[in-house]
């Protein structure tokens, strides 16, 4: 492990802008319809039990990376087989958030770019960052979150003043319950909340671990609040219908402001939002993938490996998917299946399982 400890208020802003970041760029939980806020509460409520799942596993070794615990849990073989396959998990969501941005960015500001240009330097500050340590990470994190909230708190202003929001069409509410809770298990649950399981590699860094429990659900809670108000503002401002075509629908929302027939066209505010947020979550990623692969392969200097792996999630951004349809219809149907689902519940279920049985007289 890296020599180097972050206060509990570094873990919230860091949760925080994690949950946030690709999550308020893509139209989450639409699948609900209407309800979609509401599938997103259902989901933050359920991810505050699967919370409990790492707290605890943490709670047993934590001192300990998840790297270095699973081995002790079930052998040097299947445990470090195991730890492998969570390294290139955490690469491999990398390279899809990254792969999100870089498209984003094209579409939004710089059309005659390529790909590969705009990906490669995103991922140098994130590799740059990774390389000074964790707590640069989370310095920086404190810094940009007043950033990113203050422009947040004008951008709702706006929106608000401009007479855009239009309640009626949230209702009729509830109209399809089974649509709600599929949509809260089967997608909301692993994208935002789910991911947090990268934080896991993250926990042993805490100065002050009886803090853990209370600021991670706090942030859980205040990531689901902030996405589910954003997905009935986008509804409110958009109606259904152009929520559901539009590929980027906060966006669509805000590009819908206009005051006074002089303040418009506020959406480079959108963008730097949504890039403060992308660079912690791959950087988090990034670092998840750094850490444990230094403690699986007995490392001593793991910000050697930064370079590397940003190099390795560089790549892997460029060939997760043909064009941005089909990632998305990857992110949806494909991945949450055979990756989230296994990594971030079925395999720390059992973990903890095993672990209660093999502490169990201590």
């Amino acid at each position: 492990m890296e020599k180097a400890k972050i206060s509990a208020s570094q873990l919230f802003i860091l949760m925080i802008l994690f949950q946030l970041s690709n999550s308020l760029l893509i139209p989450l939980a639409i699948n609900a319809g209407r309800d979609s806020w509401l599938a997103i509460i259902i989901a933050m409520i359920v991810s505050i039990f699967l919370f409990s799942v790492y707290q605890a596993l943490y709670q047993y070794y934590p001192a300990l990376l998840p790297t270095d615990y699973m081995e002790k849990l079930i052998g040097k073989v299947f445990g470090r087989t195991l730890a492998f396959l969570y390294i290139l998990f955490f690469l491999f969501s990398a390279a899809r958030v990254l792969r999100e941005f870089g498209v984003m960015l094209l579409s939004l500001a710089f059309p005659e770019t390529p790909l590969f240009v705009m990906s490669a330097l995103l991922i140098l500050v994130v590799v740059y960052t990774v390389y000074k340590g964790i707590e640069v990470v989370a310095r920086t994190g404190e810094l940009l979150f007043v950033v990113m909230g203050l422009l947040g708190l004008f951008l709702l202003l706006l929106i608000a003043i401009s007479g855009l929001i239009d309640i009626s069409n949230l209702k009729p509410f509830l109209e399809e319950p089974s649509k709600v809770i599929k949509t809260a298990f089967t997608e909301t649950l692993y994208v935002p909340f789910g991911e947090i399981i990268v934080f896991t590699m993250i926990f042993p860094y805490l100065n002050q671990a009886r803090k853990l429990k209370k600021t991670a659900i706090f942030a859980i809670g205040t990531t689901g609040v902030i996405l589910a108000l954003t997905m009935a503002l986008n509804i409110s401002v958009l109606g259904l219908a152009l929520t559901e075509r539009a590929l980027f629908p906060l966006l669509s929302t805000i590009q819908s402001i206009e005051v006074g027939e002089f303040l418009e066209r506020v959406d480079v505010i959108f963008v730097l939002i949504l890039v403060i947020g992308g660079f912690f979550k791959v950087s988090v990623y990034v670092y998840g993938a750094v850490i444990g692969t230094a403690s699986l392969f007995n490392i001593k200097e793991p910000s050697r490996l930064a370079y590397p792996l940003g190099m390795v999630v560089l790549l892997l951004s460029m060939i997760v998917a043909n064009n941005y349809p089909q990632h998305l219809q990857e992110g949806l149907k494909v991945f949450p299946l055979y990756a989230q689902l296994p990594f971030q519940v079925i395999i720390p279920v059992l973990l903890l399982i095993i672990a209660f049985f093999k502490n169990k007289k201590t």
